[in-house]
């Protein structure tokens, strides 16, 4: 077989950033930091990834702070972390490969137990919160310009402490019902001062957001940011709104967008191309089990995953702007990344193919394969709770490592 010659292949600057090609691992929730520990098991997650020839793995969900987490076991960025973190990004780095940190604060989005967090959730609205229900957080504070100053530091000392730990870029997450995405989207922000109403007023926060920690890294890291295009959900955003937040992320300096679509919980399918596999959302974990059965169900339309599922509106927003944009959702093959190349983008976001094979890039590259095994059939979302966290189940898919890797701190003998 020849070497791919497609312009897949070829560099790409992002900011202070040079890639080596256009594929990023997009982040997907590992569930290898049990109890909040960077693991070797998120390290040798990673380190495939690297290895498998992408540009750039991205680490997913780090935290700004313990109160900012979603889940106990789940990363947050602190000078606690930053010595098993540089076992990552030194691991990442090895391969020839960009390390990628995705920093976010969960706002009312939180299962954490009174025990591990006794503050009220904050979000952009108050009054009661439903995603607390089980944990008897019953109710989420209502951010005011204390609060956003406070929250904004503290992405700022989180992008700090990905520099310090090596990573070459953070990704800001402003997608699927966190808290920057609970000022975004009109589904969960009603307020009626300079925060709320239309999109400009619902993203003056997190464009501050960004535009601090652009100046906080300066020319150290590439920040890019990581945003849902589409709701998926009556009464949130659509493509319009999309691509007034596009612009507003280019005008505020953003070195690339990744576009991705949906809410956690209320628009699965929007999110994935296809809906969670029903008999296989029993997560071991029983906080996060019941709370996605409390949940209403979804009045989104039955969906069959189809490849490049995010293309129409990921098109439109390309058409608006001119800012280095990534485009996520159903790559599956070699003909795919050709598409996204064709239709003007910079980069591609991959998931659940490189959870299937992480080595698929190398692999395309060498002309040995043009298609990844992966179906789609969204079994490895459903075992992010699980000891051994986020692998494939498929045949001839890669089924992880040993769960007890997940317990081990990265920077222990």
């Amino acid at each position: 077989m020849s070497k791919s010659k497609s312009k897949a292949f070829t560099p790409l600057t992002i900011g202070p950033l040079k890639l080596r090609n256009r594929f990023i691992k997009a982040a997907t929730n590992e569930g290898m930091c049990k109890g909040g520990i960077i693991s070797k098991g998120l390290v040798q997650f990673h380190e495939r990834v690297a290895e498998g020839g992408a540009a750039m793995s991205t680490v997913a969900y780090c935290a700004t702070s313990k109160d900012g987490q979603t889940f106990v076991d789940q990363a947050h960025l602190s000078n606690d972390t930053v010595a098993d973190f540089k076992v990552l990004t030194d691991a990442v780095h090895k391969h020839g490969a960009a390390a990628q940190a995705q920093i976010t604060h969960a706002g009312a989005f939180t299962f954490l137990p009174k025990d591990f967090s006794s503050m009220k959730p904050i979000s952009a609205n108050g009054g009661f919160n439903k995603f607390g229900v089980m944990t008897g957080r019953y109710m989420k504070k209502k951010m005011d310009r204390d609060d956003m100053d406070a929250i904004a530091d503290e992405f700022v000392k989180a992008a700090l402490h990905a520099k310090e730990s090596g990573f070459d870029a953070v990704e800001i997450h402003m997608g699927h019902g966190y808290l920057l995405a609970q000022f975004i989207t009109p589904f969960y922000n009603t307020r009626t001062d300079e925060y709320g109403g239309n999109i400009h007023n619902r993203m003056k926060f997190p464009a501050e957001v960004l535009s601090k920690v652009l100046d906080a890294v300066g020319n150290d890291l590439a920040v890019t940011v990581k945003y849902s295009q589409t709701d998926g959900k009556e009464g949130g955003n659509t493509v319009t709104e999309g691509i007034e937040i596009a612009k507003v992320l280019q005008k505020t300096g953003a070195h690339m967008a990744q576009l991705s679509n949906g809410l956690n919980v209320e628009s699965i399918s929007t999110m994935f191309g296809n809906p969670l596999p029903a008999s296989s959302v029993k997560p071991k974990n029983l906080i996060v089990r019941l709370g996605m059965m409390m949940q209403p169900k979804s009045k989104e339309p039955d969906r069959e995953f189809t490849p490049l599922y995010s293309m129409p509106p990921a098109k439109q927003i390309r058409a608006a702007v001119d800012m280095p944009l990534c485009y996520l959702g159903g790559l599956q093959n070699m003909d795919n990344a050709n598409t996204i190349m064709d239709e003007g983008f910079d980069a591609m976001g991959l998931g659940r193919a490189l959870i299937f094979d992480p080595g698929l890039i190398n692999a395309l590259q060498s002309g040995n394969i043009r298609n990844s095994g992966c179906t789609a059939c969204n079994q490895c979302v459903t075992l992010m709770y699980t000891p051994g966290g986020t692998a494939c189940v498929e045949d001839g898919g890669h089924k992880g490592h040993a769960p007890e890797l997940n317990t081990q701190p990265a920077s222990t003998a």
